[in-house]
């Protein structure tokens, strides 16, 4: 039973990169018309009322804990649904998907550290290895490691602090990992969906106020309705399928686990465009091999062998 669960949770885990892949090749066209912080409102307009229709017939008495959790929900949410959202897509219009992902894929590193750092929890040898192991063949598919093609060369300043607002952004998911083991009575759906309700009427309030002192225009009723086939799409299987699967396999799985899956995230944009008829790249393959190498390393657990004490040299079995 104990491995069947374990292989749900790393394809619950594998089902949500995948949809996160292909958040990140629908997103970007989208918040290049769209403002990141309207995008994150409508977006978890959408998926928080299917959420709350889940979790009411779904849940147990969600909304007693709603109450029960109100200040922790909302803060939890703003941080995991909204700042991580709002930021990591500033980021990405400021600089590439390729450095995009390579920062996400630091997020394993960051929730061990922090879970050393806070929890006084060492990681063992093996989980650092895998991390590494992965992070390298996202660098890897990125083409980090290899010859840069770009015109100059040179980084260019818009493209750090693209890169810089990314990486802070990515603390916000890591708190929102972390928070989970605080909640041992919420299920993966309860937990989605209440730090969503509880989130929902912040982010709210930030789109109106970032409208109001000009950082973010306000998107017309047209826009909307014309981006309105990828908002939905982007609301129910990124979101809502994603987030859930995510919930689910961390709950199995542990946090540290779970973040390190999201390596898979650039590799699944690779698939998604293979399928889309676009060939990969050699770098591309490589990567994607070193990636499911670090999973392997990291969810593989050896089995204990059992420890016989040795029989002294020349003693004899008892057959009393």
């Amino acid at each position: 039973m104990t491995a069947t669960s374990n292989l749900r949770a790393i394809f619950a885990l594998l089902l949500a990169t995948t949809a996160w892949g292909s958040l990140f090749l629908i997103g970007k066209p989208v918040v290049a018309q769209l403002d990141p912080v309207w995008f994150t409102l409508v977006r978890y307009a959408l998926a928080t009322s299917v959420l709350a229709l889940l979790v009411h017939f779904a849940g147990s008495q969600p909304w007693a804990k709603l109450r029960r959790h109100a200040l922790r929900h909302s803060l939890v949410g703003l941080a995991g649904y909204g700042v991580f959202s709002i930021m990591v897509f500033h980021g990405l219009r400021l600089s590439q998907p390729s450095h995009g992902s390579v920062i996400m894929a630091t997020m394993p590193f960051t929730t061990l550290g922090l879970r050393w750092l806070l929890d006084g929890q060492r990681p063992p040898l093996r989980a650092v290895a895998g991390a590494a192991l992965a992070l390298t063949g996202v660098a890897t598919v990125a083409n980090l490691l290899g010859p840069n093609d770009s015109v100059t060369g040179e980084v260019n300043a818009r493209m750090l602090l693209g890169d810089a607002i990314t990486l802070a952004g990515t603390l916000g998911w890591v708190f929102y990992t972390r928070s989970m083991a605080k909640l041992p009575d919420h299920s993966p759906l309860e937990y989605a969906a209440l730090t969503a309700i509880g989130a929902l009427p912040w982010l709210a309030v930030a789109a109106v106020l970032a409208t109001l002192v000009g950082w973010a225009p306000a998107p017309s009723i047209e826009l909307v309705l014309s981006l309105a086939p990828k908002l939905v799409y982007i609301a129910l299987i990124p979101t809502v399928l994603g987030v859930l699967a995510f919930n689910a396999g961390v709950k199995r799985l542990g946090a540290p686990m779970g973040t390190l899956f999201l390596n898979m995230v650039p590799v699944s944009v690779i698939a998604v465009r293979a399928v889309l008829g676009e060939a990969p790249h050699a770098n591309e393959i490589a990567g994607a091999a070193l990636v499911g190498i670090g999973l392997a390393l990291t969810v593989w657990t050896p089995k204990a062998v059992p420890v016989v004490a040795p029989r002294a040299l020349g003693t004899v079995p008892c057959t009393r």
